[in-house]
């Protein structure tokens, strides 16, 4: 495998982080119930799917963190954020696929590259 030129690589990171940038804020503070998460979660999912170099997303919703969120209030729905959710994406720019992953490390929702690998 010959190394890939920069830019390539670079381009599908930027490409990454402007998806999870996206994501993140575009649904950040939803009103979310453990029985609405399942068609939030795909909501996100098909929403982010629709943006250029955008191959997959998986979302998921931490639905027992949510329910005990709810429990410790006095609504019957919380906010979303980034302590109740889970996402993986692969980002295909030319030949290269950039593989990336959010979770939460720390009390912080981590984004980061888990892999990059060329598609020829």
């Amino acid at each position: 495998m010959s190394e890939r030129p920069p830019a390539t690589t670079e381009n599908a990171c930027f490409e990454a982080g402007i998806k999870f940038g996206s994501l993140y804020h575009q649904f950040a503070g939803t009103p979310i119930s453990p029985d609405s998460a399942a068609s939030l979660a795909a909501a996100m999912e098909e929403a982010i799917e629709n943006q250029p170099h955008c191959e997959r997303v998986r979302v998921t919703i931490d639905t027992e963190r949510l329910a005990e969120a709810i429990a410790e209030s006095t609504a019957e729905y919380t906010e979303l954020t980034g302590e109740f959710i889970t996402v993986e994406m692969d980002i295909a720019y030319d030949d290269v696929q950039v593989t990336t992953a959010m979770h939460l490390e720390e009390e912080y929702p981590l984004m980061e590259v888990t892999g990059v690998t060329e598609l020829r």
